[in-house]
């Protein structure tokens, strides 16, 4: 049995081809025959172009539906897909592209320029261009549709088998290139299902990018895996998102979404009625966020808790308290713990370093093995996270470890202190910081 990401999504696909998977703002859709279909004719363009199964592909092109298309060819080859932010500057590209040394790089044509000079210092690297509909491999793309030329097969893929290389960025040095296996997907998106009872009659309003893994792995997976059908918009807009709630059932957005919505006066009861679920991540949410969306809607936010690491760790439950301020209990399959500087795990309601352990935790760190070492005690993760574990089971997260204020021998955990600044009138939000004191050591 094949355990290649694009295998499980495939077999939602095969259940009904004539279903709209992906909806456009132009009215265009694509139904989940025709995504298939493209997904093995742009698979057929890519191994022309000489990408093997376990070659990475990178792309840093704008969402569309070639973006998504182009996401499966690469796993249905067996490829590594390596998504890079539209935004990163060409030294950034530079960077990622000698690190990870992808047999084709992908991206827009005004970008193309800067990415040919490096071909040299990166070995077989092939570069081409690609929008919605325009660049060197959407033309190669439609000659090989017209040719007839696809790839129906599948690259067969063992759990381990690397599907995607994020970059995370980290508070100090380089990026890490995390690699994340099939089976890491595969059980992530399976977790999530259960948890947030996502079905087939679902339609996601999807606002989120589609280079990170909130709107890659988290949101587009789940829809695709079970075969529910994506509104596709270009980015966040709070008057697209206000068109497209009435057809949807569950928007997936950071804190900063809501916060926006939540100035449109549009945005109410009767705009909301449709939606059975919005989930919040990538950031902490604020109680007091969460709670104007309560007072707004009549509808809690379900906040969860994730990391490009592990994907989704924790989250709110879809029947019972959706606790402002914490991000639930841990998911189905899903392991933690709250240890002391020692090691040693604490009791509930203590506040120390969160540890995960699960089939969703990575593989570990493109070319860094002792780093990967580093962040690892067995099977344990150290997601580098201080967290607080409730007597009834719930995470709060308090912050970083490396957020962490030591102040006269004292243990001070910003979240707490910026907790009572955002609970003043006249607050909005609040940051606390570290700063060094002749007698404290560190002050705020």
């Amino acid at each position: 049995m094949s355990h290649n990401l694009y295998s499980a999504i495939q077999r939602s696909l095969h259940r009904d081809p004539s279903r709209v998977i992906l909806q456009l703002l132009d009215g265009h859709s694509v139904t989940a025959g025709d995504l298939d279909r493209d997904s093995a004719i742009l698979a057929s363009v890519l191994a022309a172009s000489g990408v093997t199964s376990g070659d990475r592909v990178s792309a840093q092109i704008e969402k569309s539906r070639m973006n998504v298309v182009l996401y499966l060819a690469v796993l249905r080859i067996g490829g590594i897909y390596l998504p890079l932010n539209t935004a990163y500057t060409d030294s950034e590209i530079e960077y990622f592209l000698t690190d990870a040394e992808p047999a084709l790089h992908v991206c827009s044509a005004q970008r193309a320029a800067h990415a040919e000079t490096l071909v040299d210092r990166v070995p077989g690297l092939t570069v081409m261009t690609l929008g919605d509909d325009n660049g060197s491999l959407f033309d190669a793309f439609q000659a090989a549709s017209a040719a007839g030329n696809q790839i129906t097969t599948v690259v067969d893929k063992a759990v381990d088998d690397v599907a995607s290389i994020l970059y995370t960025s980290g508070t100090t040095g380089k990026p890490k290139g995390a690699m994340i296996t099939h089976g890491n997907l595969v059980s992530n998106a399976q977790m999530l299902t259960e948890a947030w009872g996502y079905t087939a009659d679902d339609t996601l309003l999807h606002a989120l990018p589609l280079f990170h893994v909130h709107g890659l792995f988290v949101a587009l997976n789940l829809a695709l895996i079970n075969g529910g059908t994506v509104l596709l918009l270009p980015k966040f807009d709070p008057a697209l998102v206000l068109q497209g709630l009435p057809h949807c059932t569950v928007m997936m957005g950071v804190p900063t979404y809501y916060t926006r919505m939540l100035t449109e006066p549009a945005f109410n009861r009767e705009a909301t009625a449709h939606m059975r679920l919005f989930i919040s991540g990538s950031a902490p949410l604020l109680v007091e966020t969460s709670d104007a969306f309560y007072e707004r809607t009549g509808q809690r936010i379900l906040e969860r808790y994730g990391m490009t690491e592990t994907g989704m760790s924790c989250s709110n439950p879809l029947h019972g308290e959706r606790r402002a301020g914490a991000v639930g209990p841990p998911l189905p399959g899903v392991e933690v713990r709250v240890v002391g500087e020692d090691g040693s795990e604490l009791p509930r309601g203590a506040i120390g370093a969160l540890e995960v352990k699960g089939a969703h935790v990575f593989k570990g760190y493109w070319k860094l093995p002792e780093k990967t070492a580093a962040e690892f005690k067995g099977e344990w993760f150290i997601t580098g996270d201080m967290a607080m574990l409730s007597e009834d089971g719930y995470i709060s997260i308090v912050g970083r470890g490396k957020d962490l204020i030591i102040s006269g021998g004292l243990n001070i955990y910003p979240k707490e202190i910026e907790d009572v600044l955002n609970d003043q009138q006249g607050v909005i939000e609040s940051a606390v910081i570290g700063v060094q004191h002749p007698d404290f050591g560190e002050g705020m």
